[in-house]
């Protein structure tokens, strides 16, 4: 039960700061370093990019806790592990297109 309450409310925070960051063009909520090159004109598809990624592992998140209460297996962790890294690769990509690298 646990898990199932910490992740859902881990994944709707993820859900939030991620419509911020996409919806809103909140760059502040991205450390300063992470789009310090990032042109002005860049600044809405950056941010796009870097919000929807942030949805996605929070979905993930709210996926896992979901399937591992229904099933009363850890076969939800898969789809963490999936989502999580769907999402932290649209972040590497959406890095070196529009800020030239990680830093």
């Amino acid at each position: 039960m646990f898990e199932l309450v910490f992740m859902i409310l881990l994944g709707v925070l993820f859900i939030y700061i991620g419509w911020r960051i996409w919806k809103k063009e909140h760059i502040t909520l991205i450390h300063s370093y992470h789009y310090s090159k990032v042109k002005d004109r860049d600044i809405k598809p950056y941010t796009s990019a870097v919000g929807k990624a942030v949805i996605i592992m929070g979905t993930g998140m709210i996926l896992t806790a979901l399937i591992d209460y229904v099933t009363e297996t850890s076969y939800g962790w898969i789809v963490f592990g999936i989502f999580f890294l769907w999402g932290f690769i649209v972040i590497l990509i959406a890095q070196k297109k529009y800020n030239g690298g990680l830093f």
